[in-house]
């Protein structure tokens, strides 16, 4: 199977458990994976036939301003969800990072893979 990737899309959202986190926009990195078969978009060079990563990331962003939660967890799986739903989607596999969330760390979060990789 083919995979169409996202890697480190930026998107400043509201996120966090702490109030303070409540008040303010804080950067996410996604990284995203999805697997498609990109053989009928190559055989004519047909964009409609394939994933646009750009309009997934266009609506990975949006989805985020949209819909402010606490946990990246509960953010994640909705996200999925969301995908899925809209794209038809088998496989995905999703990896959102938070930098300078804990002082020791260059960034800590989640990944998130559902479905079947084919």
């Amino acid at each position: 199977m083919d995979i169409i990737f996202i890697e480190g899309l930026k998107v400043n959202t509201t996120i966090g458990y702490y109030e303070w986190e409540k008040q303010i926009k804080q950067l996410l990195v996604f990284d995203v994976e999805i697997a498609s078969d990109v053989r009928p978009a190559a055989e004519n060079d047909e964009l409609a036939k394939t994933i646009d990563y750009a309009v997934v990331s266009e609506f990975i962003d949006s989805f985020c301003q949209l819909n402010p939660v606490d946990l990246l967890e509960t953010l994640g799986q909705r996200l999925v969800d969301a995908l899925q739903s809209q794209y038809a989607i088998d496989w995905i596999r999703i990896k959102i990072a938070k930098p300078g969330a804990v002082e020791q760390a260059s960034s800590v979060g989640i990944i998130i893979e559902r479905g079947k990789r084919g």
